[in-house]
């Protein structure tokens, strides 16, 4: 449908699973694509595989480190002019471990890339779209930003600050005809979670996925597709009346809660 003809998008974490189907998806929909993720050669191979929908470019940057977050924006805006669309995507999970056994560099490490990477990729790319006076920016969050989980403090508070994140940059960006929002996964098929199953039962990572998948009312995991999307959606014009939202796309996981 060319729902994002001529739109510039830059996509952190590109080359993982969620962020590489966003920048598919957006592509087939007339989008050009920034990918930005930490391996120069991951990359290039993505590139390459992405290159036969449509224009991309990548940059690799850190977006816990604030010259490389300038870096990247400054080599979108350098090479196609404006930032349209901006899936603050890049995350970690961090170490499986009660709080009592987390230690104070694995959480500044998840708190690095998860908070701060999305407080500068805001700082950065605002500044680009309020100048332009238009925007639409999708933070991803997770179920984790609804409810606690325990075993991964450091993410759920990760994906909380999230929220309060999404909903400060709505208000201050409105004025300036940007919109922010945030999106809510639960458990999807990517390699962040093979990660967090192994974590959960070091003996039978398939047993922590079953228990996962039966605590989802649909059944089963998101799958990466799902996720673009609902992105698609909030970068296109369809949702132009839509700012300062949470998005959960979790199959009813959290329907009980708040």
């Amino acid at each position: 449908m060319q729902r994002l003809l001529d739109k510039v998008a830059v996509i952190t974490g590109g080359t993982g699973g969620i962020g590489k189907e966003t920048a598919a998806v957006f592509l087939r929909e007339g989008a050009k694509v920034v990918l930005v993720d930490l391996c120069e050669d991951t990359l290039h191979s993505v590139k390459n595989e992405l290159a036969v929908f449509g224009e991309v470019v990548t940059v690799q940057a850190d977006v816990s480190n604030e010259p490389e977050v300038e870096k990247y924006v400054n080599s979108a805006v350098q090479h196609f002019g404006r930032i349209d669309i901006f899936i603050n995507n890049a995350g970690i999970e961090g170490k499986v471990a009660p709080i009592i056994d987390q230690s104070i560099e694995d959480f500044d490490k998840v708190m690095a890339v998860n908070v701060r990477g999305v407080f500068l990729g805001l700082k950065y790319v605002l500044r680009v779209m309020l100048k332009q006076r238009s925007g639409s920016i999708i933070n991803t969050s997770s179920v984790a930003g609804w409810k606690g989980s325990p075993g991964v403090a450091p993410y759920v508070a990760s994906k909380h600050a999230v929220v309060g994140l999404t909903k400060t940059a709505a208000l201050e960006a409105a004025s300036g005809n940007v919109r922010v929002n945030s999106i809510h996964p639960s458990p999807v098929n990517t390699r962040m979670m093979r990660s967090l199953e192994a974590g959960f039962n070091p003996d039978d990572a398939q047993s922590a996925k079953n228990k996962l998948e039966k605590s989802i009312p649909l059944g089963r995991y998101g799958e990466t597709k799902d996720i673009a999307n609902l992105a698609l959606f909030l970068a296109s014009d369809e949702s132009s009346f839509i700012s300062g939202s949470q998005y959960r796309i979790d199959g009813g996981m959290t329907a009980t809660s708040n």
